[in-house]
């Protein structure tokens, strides 16, 4: 196995369910950490920002600590703030894409927006949906932090980003720029800050269409589990498939040593 220097982890899927830890999840962490292995994990969630991921981690008895979260919020924040200094914002959004605006002294706005924003909002009601699809008629450029149309839960597969936002694309009938996986944006972002290249760089995910699909458009090599969205029955006829699979991270771990890793 090709020996990694730095390592980019899903969330969703990949290290939980909603508030169920996934099995290997902090077993892998741990590895990481003994083998003095950078991470950082990369998440399409936008809801809460990077303490308060760090924190759910914490809890979950996954090490974890704020710089080494990149959420789809910041890095849609960072986007738009390199795109027009001081945007005025229309945003369907909780609490860690409203934060990440506002750190890039964003402007949010209810009219008149010059772009609109939209982030996972699990209290969206009509008139959000209304005011979104009133500021991209007005000319507002229609921004998604990601495009995943379902998220795994403990409770199940629920609505994800992607559901709300093709409620406004659809209605407009204007197509919106995601940021977040698979799109290059946010890895391209993520190297940055890791200050590392993609050669040495494995990502792990559960999502192909997401996870595993971002890494493999930024040349990246990739890991998938079946722990998530994906199975691997589902992407057998993938024209593209991930550089290595595993049920979980147990497996991964029981099944290929790691001691190389680090040149």
């Amino acid at each position: 196995m090709k020996p990694y220097q730095a390592y980019f982890l899903d969330l969703d899927g990949t290290m939980y369910k909603g508030t169920d830890r996934i099995e290997g999840a902090a077993e892998f962490v741990n590895h990481l950490i003994e083998k003095e292995l950078p991470f950082m994990f990369l998440t399409n969630n936008s809801s809460k920002n990077a303490q308060q991921v760090a924190e759910k981690l914490q809890s979950l008895d996954i090490q974890a600590k704020q710089e080494q979260i990149f959420t789809t919020s910041m890095a849609t924040a960072e986007y738009l703030s390199s795109e027009k200094p001081g945007a005025k914002i229309f945003a369907i959004g909780e609490e860690g894409l409203l934060n990440a605006l506002a750190e890039e002294n964003l402007q949010l706005v209810e009219e008149d927006a010059d772009y609109v924003i939209i982030g996972l909002d699990r209290e969206v009601n009509y008139e959000k949906l209304a005011k979104a699809c009133l500021n991209v008629r007005s000319g507002a450029e229609l921004i998604s932090t990601n495009g995943d149309i379902a998220i795994p839960t403990e409770r199940g597969m629920l609505p994800g980003n992607g559901a709300i936002t093709s409620v406004i694309s659809v209605s407009t009938n204007v197509e919106p720029t995601f940021i977040g996986k698979p799109e290059s944006t946010i890895m391209d972002q993520a190297l940055k800050k890791m200050g590392t290249t993609k050669e040495k760089v494995l990502m792990v995910g559960d999502n192909y269409h997401t996870d595993i699909l971002a890494g493999i458009h930024a040349g990246l090599d990739t890991l998938m589990v079946e722990t998530g969205v994906s199975t691997f029955e589902d992407i057998r006829n993938q024209d593209e498939q991930p550089t290595y699979k595993a049920k979980n991270l147990i497996e991964w771990l029981q099944t290929h040593c790691q001691d190389n890793e680090r040149n």
